[in-house]
């Protein structure tokens, strides 16, 4: 058995936006708040290589982990996956992209994955964590750059 998780949103901010934010690694820690760092460790082109580093869960435990992820700015995604995969066999990552009437992005992840046996969860307990913190992540994520939209958009008397 495998895993597998489709989520998405719409954000009420255009795709450049939403691109440029969610896109801009350094800054992943602001963005997410399940994440206490990042370190880029390597760029090629498109493609970079990094180390994520999470809050301690509930037992204390920092999970870290090195990943790489390719973005495709013309195709409007983002492939990715776990270089160091730890409990998992494998971890395969695409954001997709995608212009909404009105002016919205509406912005899907899929994650494809697979635990490994010794893990100390199975691909089912993997896929609702994930379907679960996914939301919760992608509601942070839209609140903020609409914030950053509106306060982009405000006439300039109001920002004043």
């Amino acid at each position: 058995m495998a895993g597998h998780t489709e989520n998405e949103i719409t954000v009420n901010a255009p795709l450049d936006l939403v691109w440029d934010v969610t896109n801009d690694l350094p800054n992943w820690p602001q963005l997410f708040s399940e994440y206490a760092a990042l370190e880029i460790l390597e760029e090629d082109g498109d493609t970079t290589r990094f180390r994520l580093t999470m809050h301690p869960d509930e037992n204390g435990t920092v999970w870290s982990w090195v990943s790489e992820r390719t973005a495709d700015r013309a195709a409007r995604t983002v492939r990715a996956r776990r270089v160091e995969t730890g409990p998992f066999a494998h971890m395969d990552i695409h954001w997709q992209y995608d212009e909404v009437p009105g002016g919205g992005t509406r912005m899907k992840w899929t994650q494809d994955f697979a635990m490994k046996p010794e893990a100390p969860v199975d691909d089912a307990w993997m896929t609702d964590n994930i379907n679960r913190n996914s939301k919760v992540q992608m509601a942070l994520i839209r609140d903020k750059i609409e914030q950053r939209e509106r306060e982009r958009t405000a006439p300039a008397a109001s920002r004043a």
